[in-house]
């Protein structure tokens, strides 16, 4: 069973991803990416490249300000997921990786950035089913995604 629960939100279950192929999600809410989460992320990761953490630094560079970690932006993938896709009925969900990640456009402190999706591909697999996600995360006011990324999710009744 699909449901649609909003114009954005897509609702299903298990069974009823099979039936998914090709079906488009989101947008979600937009989120702003402050100076303290950029910093926040850099103490957990050890990532402390000026470009993100620098003012001055960052500003002489290639994207002129700070930016985002590019793994920041894709650790909001859980949160706005959550806001626009769900499996209803699933016993367990699990994260199985990536297939493909790329970061063509920075994410400028205090941006704003938000996730659509897409069905890409639905394959059952022993007790569930497995997909792939196209996943991509917009900047408020950029022609280019921050992020594009095939995420492979698997569902087990």
């Amino acid at each position: 069973m699909v449901v649609k629960s909003s114009d954005t939100a897509l609702r299903t279950t298990v069974d009823g991803l099979a039936e998914l192929k090709g079906v488009t999600f989101g947008p979600s809410s937009w989120q702003t990416i402050s100076q303290e989460d950029i910093d926040l992320y850099a103490r957990v990761s050890g990532d402390y490249n000026p470009i993100h953490v620098d003012p001055e630094v960052a500003a002489a560079g290639p994207f002129g300000r700070i930016v985002a970690h590019g793994y920041l932006t894709l650790g909001r993938i859980v949160p706005l997921m959550a806001e626009v896709f769900a499996v209803t009925d699933m016993g367990s969900g699990v994260n199985y990786g990536l297939d493909r990640l790329r970061f063509p456009a920075p994410v400028p402190v205090d941006s704003r950035i938000r996730l659509l999706g897409e069905i890409a591909d639905v394959q059952p697999i022993p007790g569930g089913q497995q997909v792939h996600v196209t996943v991509t995360f917009e900047v408020e006011g950029s022609s280019k995604p921050a992020c594009v990324v095939q995420q492979v999710l698997r569902y087990y009744k």
